[in-house]
């Protein structure tokens, strides 16, 4: 455990400050009165942007944390105890994020409403555990080297590739299953490109556990993220405009006019080379495992913000009708209650489930009489 603590200490800190922004991020995206969503307002602007780092780094380091766990572990392939934990990771987020999405209400009428259908962040990770495992499986024990080119390629060709089917219904596929790829239906996060960012984090992990007895891992992971990460965010599109100019391939210029995806991954590294120049200073007890408890936040955050099973959160009674002083505070409140909750879920959560599943098996006994 020791060990853990202090190879990745500064992740639980990423995750910890990701999960804060993702509150944060959805509190005043959900009920900022429309008027102050002004792309002139500096103020907006910048939270805009930032707001925009938190998936790509929630993405990332979930990819990277539950990498760099499969493969410490001697066993390989299906010996791996990981890998079997890791199948059942993958699916219970699927099903909790198709929870999150119930409505009791709907649900005891015969209805099923089409924001159930939706796709989310949880799915995605979820789903992007799976894909990481099944590459693991095919490809870890013929080279490890082969397991990281395989990620680092899932993730460039995801990334690359974006502008050819980003707006593709893909009408051939039932809806529930087209969510996954496509925004076209509603979803806010399908699985390409994001699993990009899985991979990419799945690919760093390696070459931490590569390097991890190497003397300088940190001062050169750091050099290395910045100079990466600057690459990305300032000269990636000038990059693309020049590869265009000198083949002609269109995919390039599309790329340069819409290049998110890789300056996304550039923040991501300047996030990762902060926290690692940090991870000495970082040592609330309680913003770590904040960190550690990322999942039931979310599903707090969910069902208080979003309405989750009743449709009576705040978005119902309060979307987008408050000022910049109400959100600001409001979201400083959200945040401090959906961390408490979790954190207080988390020192019981033995009896908090034996509870929820006795309360369940009465509930649908009493529906089915």
């Amino acid at each position: 455990m020791h060990k853990k603590s202090s190879r990745l200490f500064f992740i639980d800190a990423i995750r910890a400050w990701a999960i804060l922004m993702m509150l944060q991020g959805h509190f005043i995206d959900s009920l900022l009165d429309t008027r102050f969503h002004d792309e002139n307002d500096l103020l907006f602007t910048t939270w805009k942007y930032f707001r925009g780092m938190t998936a790509p780094v929630f993405f990332t380091v979930s990819g990277f944390i539950f990498t760099y766990l499969l493969v410490r572990v001697p066993q390989m392939g299906f010996n791996n105890p990981r890998v079997k934990k890791g199948f059942k990771r993958g699916l219970e987020l699927l099903v909790i994020a198709y929870l999150l999405r119930l409505n009791l209400g709907g649900l005891l009428a015969g209805k099923l409403y089409d924001a159930f259908l939706l796709v989310d962040v949880l799915h995605c990770i979820g789903l992007s555990i799976i894909f990481i495992l099944i590459a693991y499986l095919a490809f870890y024990k013929l080279s490890k080297t082969i397991f990281a080119i395989v990620l680092l390629s899932a993730g460039v060709l995801l990334f690359t590739f974006e502008p050819l089917y980003a707006d593709q219904p893909f009408e051939m596929l039932p809806t529930a299953a087209a969510n996954y790829i496509t925004q076209y239906y509603g979803s806010v996060f399908t699985i390409i490109p994001w699993f990009g960012y899985a991979a990419f984090g799945a690919f760093i992990s390696l070459l931490f556990n590569t390097y991890k007895t190497y003397k300088n891992l940190y001062p050169a992971a750091i050099s290395i993220s910045v100079l990466v990460g600057l690459f990305l965010i300032f000269i990636s599109s000038e990059a693309c405009v020049t590869l265009y100019e000198i083949t002609d391939i269109q995919l390039f210029d599309s790329i340069s006019k819409n290049n998110y995806l890789f300056i996304r991954l550039g923040d991501v590294l300047i996030i990762f080379a902060l926290f690692m120049g940090c991870r000495n200073y970082i040592r609330n007890t309680t913003f770590l495992k904040i960190g550690q408890s990322t999942l039931s936040i979310y599903v707090i955050h969910f069902i208080i913000l979003y309405g989750s099973f009743t449709g009576q959160g705040l978005y119902r009674h309060f979307n987008h009708s408050l000022n910049w002083t109400q959100a600001l505070l409001g979201a400083l409140v959200f945040i401090i209650v959906c961390s408490f909750l979790a954190l207080r879920y988390e020192k019981n959560k033995i009896a908090i489930k034996a509870f929820l599943k006795s309360f369940t098996k009465r509930l649908f006994g009493l529906v089915k009489n």
